[in-house]
This record gives C-alpha cells, sequence and structure tokens, in this order.
C-alpha cells in the first residue's frame, strides 16, 4: 500500500540498498501529532503510533519492524541485526542482515543514511547539533568497517540554516573541535549564530574520508505543512528516515 509523502533518497545506493524518509502525513495521528507520528515517546495514543508504525511497515514492505532507538544525543552505535530484548540506547544503528532496516527519528536534528558501494552494510545516524559534536557520524563511519571511500551518505530532511539559531557555546563546541566549522555558522542576534547542520555534517564525513555525500536542502521548521519540527512547535510528531538490504 503506497504511504502519501515519502521520499526516496536521491543517491547512487546499489540496488540492493532500500531506503525512505517519511514526513508527517500519511498516518492517523491528530492534534499536533497530526498525521503520521512515529515517536511512542512524544504523548501521543500509543495505539495511534502503533497503526502508524504498521503502515509503514506496509508501504516499505518490511518483513519485520524496524530496530527502533531510544536516542540519547550521543554516539553509540547500535547493532540492528541483533535479536532485541529491549529498545537499543543508541543514536545510531547498523547492519548487513537483509530486511533488518536501521531507523532514526528526528523533528529538527539530522538525520544521516550509509550504504557501501558494495551494498554489503547499511547504517542510519541521528546527528542533532550534540550528537555531531560528540562524533556520531565518526562512531557510525567506523562501525560499518569499510574504508570510507567506499561510504555514500545521504542528509535527510532537518532543519535548515536560516533558522537554526544557537548559542555561542553551540559554536565553540564545533570551533574546538576544528576550526573549519566556523565556516558552518553565521551571525545571529547578539552572540548567537545561526548553525548548519548540513554543512557540518559534511565537514565531519569530510574529515572521516567519506566524499561522496548526497542530499540536504531540507527544512523542518519552514516546511509546516511537510515536517514536525520540534523548535516550531514543541510538543510534535517525529518523523523517519530508514535504510536496508533487500534479498
Amino acid at each position: 500500500m503506497p504511504l502519501q509523502g515519502l521520499i526516496t533518497p536521491d543517491w547512487p545506493a546499489p540496488a540492493r540498498v532500500r531506503a525512505a524518509a517519511t514526513t508527517r502525513v500519511g498516518g492517523v495521528s491528530a492534534g499536533p501529532y497530526a498525521s503520521l507520528n512515529l515517536g511512542a515517546h512524544v504523548g501521543d495514543d500509543p495505539a495511534t503510533v502503533a497503526e502508524n508504525r504498521r503502515r509503514l511497515g506496509q508501504a516499505l514492505g518490511l518483513g519485520q519492524a524496524p530496530a527502533w532507538l531510544d536516542q540519547v544525543h550521543g554516539c553509540d552505535v547500535a547493532d540492528a541485526d541483533a535479536p532485541a530484548t529491549a529498545v537499543p540506547v543508541a543514536d545510531a544503528a547498523v547492519a548487513r542482515a537483509c530486511g533488518h532496516a536501521c531507523v532514526v527519528m528526528t523533528a529538527d536534528c539530522l538525520p544521516v543514511l550509509f550504504c557501501d558501494r558494495a551494498g554489503g552494510v547499511v547504517a542510519a545516524a541521528h546527528a542533532g547539533w550534540r550528537g555531531l559534536a560528540a562524533g556520531v557520524l565518526e562512531a557510525t563511519v567506523a562501525a560499518m568497517e569499510v574504508a570510507p571511500a567506499q561510504i555514500l551518505a545521504w542528509l535527510g530532511p532537518a532543519i535548515g540554516p536560516t533558522a537554526f539559531e544557537v548559542g555561542p557555546e553551540v559554536r565553540a563546541a564545533f570551533v574546538a573541535r576544528d576550526p573549519a566549522h566556523a565556516s558552518a555558522f553565521t551571525a545571529g542576534s547578539g552572540d548567537r549564530h545561526y548553525a548548519d547542520l548540513y554543512a557540518l555534517a559534511r565537514q565531519v564525513l569530510a574529515r572521516c574520508g567519506v566524499g561522496a555525500v548526497y542530499g540536504s536542502g531540507f527544512c523542518t521548521f519552514g516546511e509546516r505543512g511537510r515536517f514536525f519540527s520540534y523548535r516550531r512547535d514543541g510538543r510534535t510528531g517525529r518523523q523517519a528516515s530508514l535504510v536496508w538490504l533487500a534479498g
């Protein structure tokens, strides 16, 4: 069954690599969660979230549930192939087995999907500014265990560079890691700056040796009818970005 609003990543991934990103449309949630909220931790009705997740799995043809994570803005990477007795506390996941979908949820933070050119491994990372500064992308690339030059990355829907105003401590955290990160910030009001999560991710990935980076250009904050945005609305849902290997 088709699911309204699905985004197909525009990257030259191998044929057996499948990926998708959801928008806020196509589900059954109501109010601030309307309509395809996939987050079970935001106050939405659990039965409604379960139905939204069921619709997503059916639309993507997934034989088993994606490896949902308990995201904490850190840099731990879960093994999506391992049998789960509880929801892993992690902000990224990696998989090598067919049909095991890596998934991250966002509502302004940057979702990054990965695959290798041979179609043998996939990964997904939740990269808000804290995760980026903590090294979540570096940890994910390392967990894939392939040469970085063989990795493709896709940057999904996140808050755009003209909407993400941050305090001086955010800029300082990045510049302390790499002075080149200063170019990803533009002056805001007072001592504040606007941060470009897409530029920061590209810089981090380039430093890791990943040069094949696609996507970007979204703005969850500005595209109200299309995406959930925590910064814009506070009480809101979550969209998801997924990647998996087909048989």
